[in-house]
């Protein structure tokens, strides 16, 4: 099989403006995953806001390799809904194998960016899975979310170290 490439690649933006358009596609919303990072952070900046976490979500989104993954994850799922993978791998991102792993890894490309902050407070959430990661962890609602819960999950705790970056430089300015 012969792929053309396209003449013009896609812009920055415009593949930013995908991976905002295929989250709310698959259900997720920005406001959401800043609540998950709110929940990461509560408890450690008394004073934090909704909007505060929304700002560090939307900021996370901006980088491209979060965008990477974003696309390649939601492909995969899509994919895998429309049962055009190949067996054995159709199965495992149907079920969501737990030896499978790679939606996990594929979550570490968003993660590396942020530091081991990021990676602490992603493995406490992909355990507890609150709000909309519990939505996207169903099985029984005909979606596959194999790879999308992951990478909320990450986006959510990348953000939450951002913000906490963010916080400890402005206490020591």
């Amino acid at each position: 099989m012969k792929v053309q490439m396209k003449e013009v690649p896609a812009t920055e933006r415009e593949v930013h403006q995908i991976c905002l358009d295929w989250l709310k596609r698959r259900g997720v919303s920005l406001n959401e995953i800043a609540e998950l990072t709110f929940y990461l952070q509560k408890d450690l900046v008394p004073d934090i806001t909704p909007e505060e976490c929304l700002h560090h979500v939307k900021q996370v989104i901006e980088k491209r390799e979060v965008q990477n993954a974003l696309l390649t994850g939601i492909q995969m799922d899509v994919l895998a809904e429309r049962e055009q993978l190949l067996e054995p791998l159709q199965d495992m991102v149907v079920r969501d194998e737990c030896l499978y792993g790679i939606d996990e890894v594929l979550s570490l490309a968003i993660l590396n960016v942020y530091g081991s902050i990021g990676l602490t407070n992603y493995g406490f959430i992909d355990r507890v899975k609150p709000g909309v990661l519990a939505r996207l962890n169903n099985k029984n609602d005909g979606e596959i979310h194999t790879f999308l819960d992951d990478l909320v999950g990450a986006i959510a705790a990348s953000a939450a170290a951002r913000l906490a970056h963010n916080r400890k430089k402005q206490q020591e300015e």
